[in-house]
């Protein structure tokens, strides 16, 4: 669900009380319609992987191996996909498998006919199950005219200041200066996990990105350049550089553009696809996943998450999203916008811990009315900082300047400077580099659930970071 408008999501069944009930209530519900149907499959097990921990190039990239053992992390068997017996004897009951969790031990499957859990129940290795799609041809899109070429050049009128309209958004976090001594996310790799890139790769403002890849996980095969413009605007926040017109906060970074969202409505299958992108960004080995989802609510599932559950271990991309920062990675995420609505709360999964969740602020450092708050139901902190987020300077999908609001903008301006501090300080910890752009904020002495720790300071955290004092706080 985009963080720019109203998300909505669903909390996962087998963690709830009466859990035999509430799976039967939703796979009754996927029974009566006439449509196709996606059920997630809690597996007892990942089955025999012919794979050892002692050459993880068979599972993993060497990026992914080599970033590891820089930041000291270990590769173990959660690392393992499902095995493919396993699989083979999901296939051979029937379904079709979408997308899977390594990490959570998990398969979602489709099929054309809800009488096929029976089936699924008594496989051996099936733990439980429950229904993350009911709908009418999952797989239809709207098409795409790929074979257009044509290039989107920008009609705005350049500055004289280097950073054009994104100038603002830069000093408000004294990013300035980070670019100016040279670090401006060279050598860092970034995925964006997001609804759809229209355009990037015909854009003026992107001509010099280095793109990593783009994977589609939603339509395995799909461009990821079509469909939907949010993840362009989003990207153009670290990636743009035009000189005058847009430079973002880490335009030397190296990029990998996933799109996980399903815009035509909002069902629990969108937090497996999610989880799947998160895997893959790992496996092929990002430093950053900055991701402008988040989730609460699920089109006819009400009250399936509550504010009880923002305890980062509940939902289902919360579980997943602490998993990435066990594996090293800098989890960055949008707070959300539901700041001025009945929910008010941040969304998922911001509620994690060990992520750093971006708030949104005015022109004028105050809060954005939208801006999800805090705290967690365990009484944490959160957001974690904030950036601007109210009258952001984007890229559009005509390659245009364009004016907006929303916490998906504030998180990955905020995303693009810690891989320039990252790249200062390759050696750093994500959980320390989270650490140093906390203890950097305009109010880290006195954070509060609206700011989290306030705005952060650049080129303080960067101070720091030189001096090592900021170890001791």
């Amino acid at each position: 669900m985009i963080s720019s408008t109203n998300k909505r999501a669903f909390k996962p069944i087998y963690q709830r009380i009466g859990i035999k009930i509430l799976c039967f209530l939703l796979v009754s519900a996927c029974s009566f319609a006439n449509k196709s149907y996606c059920f997630r499959l809690y597996l007892k097990d990942k089955g025999a992987p012919p794979f050892s921990i002692s050459s993880p190039e068979a599972f993993l990239s060497v990026e992914s191996v080599e970033r590891r053992m820089l930041r000291e992390v270990f590769v173990d068997e959660t690392d393992f996909p499902v095995s493919q017996a396993y699989m083979d004897e999901l296939i051979a009951n029937g379904v079709s498998p979408v997308v899977q969790s390594k990490w959570m031990k998990t398969v979602v499957v489709e099929s054309p006919d809800s009488a096929v859990v029976e089936k699924l129940k008594s496989i051996s290795f099936v733990d439980s199950l429950t229904c993350v799609w009911n709908g009418v041809d999952r797989q239809g899109v709207l098409s795409c005219n790929e074979e257009d070429t044509s290039w989107f050049r920008s009609m705005d009128n350049p500055l004289e200041k280097l950073y054009g309209y994104a100038e603002n958004q830069m000093e408000m976090l004294n990013g300035l200066r980070l670019h100016t001594i040279g670090y401006r996310g060279k050598e860092i790799r970034i995925a964006l996990i997001d609804a759809g890139f229209m355009n990037v790769n015909r854009i003026e403002a992107f001509s010099s990105m280095k793109l990593l890849g783009a994977r589609n996980i939603t339509f395995p095969g799909r461009s990821v350049f079509c469909e939907d413009d949010h993840g362009t605007k989003v990207l153009s926040c670290i990636a743009a550089n035009l000189p005058g017109v847009m430079v973002g906060t880490a335009p030397e970074a190296s990029f990998l553009l996933i799109k996980s969202e399903d815009t035509r409505g909002e069902f629990p299958i969108e937090e497996d696809l999610w989880v799947a992108a998160v895997e893959y960004a790992d496996s092929v080995g990002v430093d950053i996943v900055s991701s402008s989802l988040g989730y609460f609510r699920y089109d006819s599932i009400v009250n399936y998450y509550s504010r009880s559950d923002l305890n980062g271990q509940t939902a289902f991309v919360s579980r997943i999203a602490d998993i990435a920062a066990q594996k090293g990675l800098l989890v960055v995420c949008s707070a959300g916008n539901e700041g001025g609505n009945e929910w008010e709360k941040i969304t998922f999964p911001a509620d994690v811990p060990n992520i750093l969740t971006v708030g949104s602020i005015t022109s004028d450092r105050e809060k954005s009315s939208f801006s999800s708050v805090g705290m967690t139901a365990d009484y944490r902190i959160k957001p974690d900082v904030v950036a601007l987020g109210t009258m952001v300077c984007v890229i559009n999908s005509a390659g245009q300047v364009q004016y907006t609001n929303g916490t998906s903008f504030s998180a990955p301006i905020v995303a693009g400077l810690a891989a320039c501090l990252w790249q200062a300080f390759p050696l750093l910890k994500n959980t320390e580099l989270i650490k140093l752009i906390k203890n950097s904020s305009s109010q880290y002495q006195h954070p509060d659930a609206q700011l989290g720790y306030g705005i952060p300071d650049m080129l303080d955290a960067y101070n720091k970071a030189n001096h090592d004092a900021w170890r001791s706080f």
